[in-house]
């Protein structure tokens, strides 16, 4: 059996070695100006290039993201990065503009192209099109079904295909949203997204209030529409309503671990997780999880062992807070939609990193408070493990009750038994 790629996502280079250490075979990053994650990425050309170092060492890859939907003004500085680029052997870069495919081809002749799934290739004939011009792999977009990725990889075989197994889930056809650039004059396809999809939406408060045109059905006691209908065609959209508002844009997470071999069989050859812009618990938590799976897979354990796997890995993406999960476009059903907003998983919470040991203590940056008294569990690339707390020490190896975060102090912990640098610590919440 051929191995299967898993790519991680990196928004820095901390959650980068999180990802890496954790199981991924590939990372995806880019700098905000080109990359469709204006904020919470951290990544400037100097850590792409500490990047690529630090990956290659240990035969990993690096996928730059150039997948903005590019204006005039932005092509200087697409060729000035292109060139840098050339100069660190990136083994890949996202693109959607056929703009930027012309342009990297241009100044990347070595490199291989990734088209993104913004660009949507939806159709076999697609993607023959895009191979053609001189494009090695596609990323589906997340409308695609299984049946549709099988039928696309009979009539392209030699194409690569990757697809999202888990993260959020865009509202709008493969993330070609208009509303935060209508709303807050942020583009979305510039990577700025506001995400107006995850507001609460209010009905108009007033007796006046008619909507002819969509045949509102009012509740007159409290103002609630039940539902909108649209009136040419006749499609309904239902809506519920709490006390925070209505979320009828929001969608749920997506989450395919359970159909891991069925992407295999199909013919996927890259796994993609979304969630550049998550913290490092959430990619070393996801990045395991599909890794477990896939070496399950691809050691050909047992049905019944692979079926054990992959229950306990459900578990622990359960376990993340996430707006609930959903299979998407893959089987062929409507994606679900999370009406109320609400968020699932919070069982647990993250408090910190080991980052390094002196003598039987261990380093921790502490991210949420800890106290003395808390049962931890720590989160390692093989496992999960009871931590107790003996002893907190804060940098002044003062003796000390709790330790908090917010700071760069890091505090000194004896622990029922010393930690490997780069572990998790999580706390189960009451």
């Amino acid at each position: 059996m051929k191995h299967i790629e898993l790519l991680a996502p990196a928004g820095s280079l901390e959650k980068m070695k999180y990802a890496i250490r954790f199981g991924a075979d590939a990372v995806y990053l880019g700098i905000p100006d080109f990359s469709l994650r204006v904020r919470i990425n951290k990544f400037g050309e100097k850590d792409i290039q500490e990047a690529v170092k630090y990956a290659h060492k240990r035969k990993k890859k690096i996928y730059v993201t150039l997948n903005i939907y590019v204006h005039n003004q932005h092509l200087p500085q697409i060729e000035r990065h292109l060139k840098f680029l050339k100069k660190l052997s990136v083994d890949g870069v996202i693109v959607s503009d056929p703009g930027i495919i012309n342009l990297a081809k241009k100044h990347l002749p070595k490199t291989d192209i990734h088209l993104s799934t913004q660009a949507n290739a939806t159709n076999w004939q697609a993607v023959k099109f895009w191979a053609g011009e001189g494009v090695k792999r596609i990323i589906l977009a997340r409308e695609v079904t299984l049946a549709e990725i099988g039928e696309i990889k009979k009539h392209n075989p030699k194409v690569e295909l990757e697809y999202f197994v888990h993260g959020a889930m865009c509202m709008s056809y493969s993330g070609r949203c208009i509303l935060s650039k209508w709303m807050t004059n942020r583009s979305a396809n510039l990577g700025d997204c506001s995400q107006p999809c995850r507001w609460a939406y209010r009905p108009v408060k007033s007796s006046k209030c008619k909507v002819k045109s969509f045949g509102i059905p009012l509740k007159r006691d409290n103002y609630l529409y039940s539902s909108l209908r649209e009136e040419m065609k006749g499609y309904e959209i239902n809506l519920e309503e709490d006390r925070h508002g209505t979320y009828f844009f929001n969608s749920y997470d997506l989450n395919l671990i359970e159909h891991v071999k069925d992407l295999i069989d199909a013919g996927i050859d890259s796994l993609k997780i979304e969630g550049r812009a998550k913290s490092a618990y959430y990619v070393a938590i996801v990045t395991r999880a599909y890794r477990k799976v896939l070496d399950a897979i691809e050691t050909h354990c047992n049905a019944s062992l692979r079926k054990k796997i992959i229950k306990e890995q459900r578990k622990e993406l359960d376990n993340l807070v996430n707006r609930g999960y959903t299979t998407g476009f893959l089987l062929g059903k409507e994606p679900e939609h999370n009406f109320s907003g609400k968020s699932f998983g919070n069982k647990f919470q993250f408090v910190g990193e080991v980052v390094g040991m002196k003598d039987k203590l261990n380093i921790v940056r502490v991210h949420n408070e800890i106290y003395l008294k808390d049962k931890l569990e720590a989160i390692t690339p093989e496992k999960n493990m009871p931590v107790k707390i003996k002893k907190i020490y804060n940098y002044k190896m003062q003796e000390a009750e709790e330790a908090h975060g917010g700071h760069e102090r890091k505090y000194f912990f004896v622990f029922s038994e010393v930690l490997p640098a780069g572990s998790l610590i999580r706390k189960k919440l009451k």
